[in-house]
């Protein structure tokens, strides 16, 4: 495909803009200036449409791709949230604008936004209260640790050990190295949980906590987790959720109802926002009640006159953890995306995800390998051993599923399964995108009984092939534009 440059035509526009109002009055040396115009592309609007319109063609979405990339929850998000986000009343807003003063209720809908949010979230988690701060899911991670430090500070506890089951996302353990803990790896069982036995020997007078996701990143929810967390605060532990997966439960148990004292959610991934390409997440943090005094500052409170406010003077903060209040414009999506769904909406999340996973499961199970059986929450994780026998790796299946239009699952991961291939379908899509994936998973299957080698060669409808990653790794060629 060629560039804009090389279908640039001299003398062609697309657009003509209006002549410069700002004077033109130059400090620059005149060396360093253009002796001409910079060589821009020169197209007409209908040839820069067709760009990017076909450039938009060979990226994979989730506005045109299923894309069952497990644990991330890639799901279609209404168009509706983005249009509330897009409100000229929430979109020019200035996060300096005064709350109260010069006049100005100018900031008040912003901040009743945020404190609605905030109780929203506290009625789906069962939580105490939340901070709204925290960028994204990590981050949600390190404030919830950081929260759980200052909870032992306070009441002078010598903790030094966070416990994180073997098949825990990578940022978990991350996290808490970063707060200063050492981290301490509990194996799991045969059936996918985390094994009571090594977890009763793990907890000492040192264990500051433990870091649950759940569903687990098997997509398993564990029996007993309530009893889990019971031995933790047998210790003064903490118990913080990962609700990367929160998908699988929204709507019918609150984390706070199993034990839970911390909790993450990531809003982007089940509350409406796109996930994925970059930017921009919210990953907002509850704790229940004895440890809301140690949430970041600010927090929005509600006045007795009607009107919000943000408040300041909380002595035992962890202070602030990201600029302002958050990214707003996440925030808000969430907030129309739950109240556009309710209750019964939210309950419906968790029962179409985990009825899609499932799905799957029953229909894929004759291809590909499942380590652990038995009903899944919203992902399921295969194994690709049986066709790693045959020389066809879960990377070849990741690849080849590119060529029959589809996004790879998360491959190799949790590191607890060879060759995992971990699928998350998510609520949003239908039986009938479903049943074309199988499909194409049962083709690949068969290829790589009668055809290794083809799939080994994948994607090759794309317009870049199979790469040699490992040079690329060992060989980069880097520049700067």
């Amino acid at each position: 495909m060629k560039t804009m440059f090389e279908k640039s035509v001299r003398g062609r526009r697309g657009v003509r803009p209006r002549r410069s109002d700002v004077p033109a009055t130059i400090h620059i040396k005149q060396a360093y200036l253009r002796g001409e115009p910079a060589r821009l592309p020169e197209l007409s609007e209908l040839d820069v449409v067709r760009h990017f319109t076909a450039l938009s063609r060979r990226n994979f979405g989730v506005d045109s791709h299923f894309y069952p990339l497990g644990s991330c929850t890639m799901k279609y998000n209404p168009k509706m949230a983005e249009e509330v986000a897009a409100y000229e009343g929430f979109a020019n807003l200035h996060p300096l604008l005064p709350q109260l003063r010069l006049g100005g209720m100018l900031t008040q809908g912003a901040l009743q936004v945020l404190y609605e949010t905030d109780i929203l979230l506290r009625e789906i988690t069962g939580m105490a209260a939340f901070t709204l701060q925290p960028m994204a899911g990590a981050h949600g991670e390190l404030t919830g640790i950081m929260i759980m430090a200052a909870y032992h500070r306070d009441r002078g506890n010598r903790k030094k050990v966070v416990l994180i089951p073997d098949n825990a996302h990578g940022t978990n353990p991350a996290s808490a190295a970063i707060a200063g803990y050492e981290v301490a790896s509990i194996p799991s069982n045969e059936r996918g949980f985390m094994d009571m036995g090594a977890l009763r020997a793990a907890l000492t007078e040192e264990t500051a906590g433990l870091m649950l996701t759940c569903p687990n990143t098997l997509g398993l929810f564990n029996p007993q987790i309530k009893e889990i967390c019971d031995l933790v605060h047998e210790v003064d532990g903490l118990v913080y959720y990962d609700g990367a997966n929160l998908n699988g439960m929204v709507g019918k148990v609150r984390p706070g109802d199993l034990g839970f004292d911390v909790v993450h959610l990531n809003l982007h991934k089940t509350f409406a926002a796109p996930h994925g390409g970059g930017g921009p997440g919210a990953g907002p943090v509850g704790v229940r009640e004895g440890l809301t005094e140690y949430l970041p500052i600010s927090l929005v409170v509600k006045r007795t006159d009607g009107t919000y406010a943000l408040e300041y003077d909380r002595p035992k903060s962890i202070g602030y953890v990201a600029p302002f209040y958050g990214n707003f414009g996440v925030i808000l999506k969430a907030y129309a995306y739950i109240l556009l769904l309710g209750r019964e909406g939210l309950e419906r999340v968790a029962e179409n995800a985990v009825l899609n996973a499932n799905y799957l499961r029953g229909k894929l199970a004759a291809y590909y390998d499942l380590p652990y059986g038995g009903v899944c929450k919203h992902e399921v994780v295969f194994s690709a051993s049986r066709q790693a026998a045959l020389g066809v790796q879960a990377l070849d299946i990741a690849k080849a599923l590119i060529d029959r239009g589809f996004h790879p699952p998360t491959v190799y991961f949790p590191l607890t399964v060879r060759e995992a291939l971990m699928i998350e379908p998510t609520e949003t899509e239908s039986k009938e995108t479903l049943d074309e994936f199988v499909v194409a998973m049962a083709e690949i299957a068969g290829l790589a009984e009668r055809e290794p080698g083809r799939l080994r060669e994948a994607p090759v409808t794309t317009p870049v092939g199979r790469l040699d990653e490992t040079a690329a790794a060992r060989n980069l060629d880097l520049c700067c534009l």
